[in-house]
């Protein structure tokens, strides 16, 4: 699963990479967070959790082609939005139900009908530095008595940016007038697939992350042929990712900060395995 992620760029960074025509990060962005989002939404921030609004890359379909959420987008315009983490399909009574989507398996989403539809019509891109992933250790336990949870994060081995297939959804809040600014809350939900070898020593799921060559394709929301979009669903291409042990501090959401990403030295690991070798550190 991904349940966790960093995304250290700022909007203005974003546009050019992802040669976004609209940067519309600066709109209000309906928040379900009880408290102000920190850091704000659209700034660096290395421990995005469900429920954060967050940078997402997605194109918007002509006016009248697509949800009604009355934006009037141009034709065919790759925009960079603030959306919410945890998908609310469009016929959800309540955003409760966005607290439990915040995947969605690349196997099976094309036959649910949680994500069908959004994955038709609403793809879109999630950028990120890269992800957490907690191990279970094999041989450590916790003062609990529970088997001991490693924080590890993955990342592109290049340096690159990943970009993380996603969906969305645009939600009507019927309790509220047409006019009211919180008529509308825009989510998202990452979508998962296979750990690859090695990474599978972390977890048995890990994003699915594409390469630019299919943003186009993946973006554009006129191609509704499934079978093309199963295409992207397949997609695998091992070897691009390497990860390292970080410190027990991302274990909880109100910590942020680049120090989060500082590698764990050997000496501190207790029960880890690594996941190159498959062998145990620290036992």
């Amino acid at each position: 699963m991904c349940g966790r992620y960093a995304s250290s760029s700022r909007p203005e960074d974003l546009v050019e990479e992802f040669e976004v025509d609209e940067d519309r990060t600066g709109e209000w962005t309906r928040s379900i967070l009880a408290l102000p989002q920190s850091p704000p939404a659209g700034q660096p921030d290395f421990n995005i959790a469900p429920t954060k609004a967050a940078p997402i890359v997605l194109t918007r379909p002509p006016r009248g082609d697509g949800d009604g959420d009355g934006d009037g987008a141009a034709a065919g315009t790759r925009q960079l939005r603030l959306l919410t983490w945890g998908l609310v399909p469009s016929w959800a009574k309540n955003i409760k139900v966005g607290l439990r989507m915040i995947n969605a398996r690349s196997e099976t989403l094309l036959n649910t009908s949680s994500f069908a539809r959004a994955a038709a019509v609403r793809r879109c891109l999630v950028p990120a530095d890269g992800w957490y992933e907690w191990q279970v250790s094999p041989t450590a336990v916790d003062a609990r008595g529970k088997p001991r949870r490693q924080p590890f994060f993955i990342h592109r081995s290049d340096g690159g940016r990943l970009a993380m297939a996603g969906l969305y959804e645009l939600w009507r809040d019927k309790a509220l007038t047409e006019d009211d600014r919180d008529a509308w809350l825009a989510t998202f939900t990452i979508i998962t697939t296979a750990a690859e070898a090695g990474l599978d020593r972390l977890h048995d799921r890990q994003p699915l992350i594409l390469e630019p060559s299919s943003w186009a394709e993946w973006l554009d929301p006129t191609q509704t042929d499934l079978g093309r979009v199963k295409v992207h669903l397949d997609f695998s291409e091992p070897g691009r990712f390497d990860a390292f042990p970080v410190g027990l501090a991302v274990n909880s959401s109100r910590n942020n900060g680049e120090q989060l990403l500082a590698p764990l030295a050997r000496q501190d690991l207790i029960g880890a395995v690594d996941p190159t070798s498959g062998e145990i550190i620290g036992e």
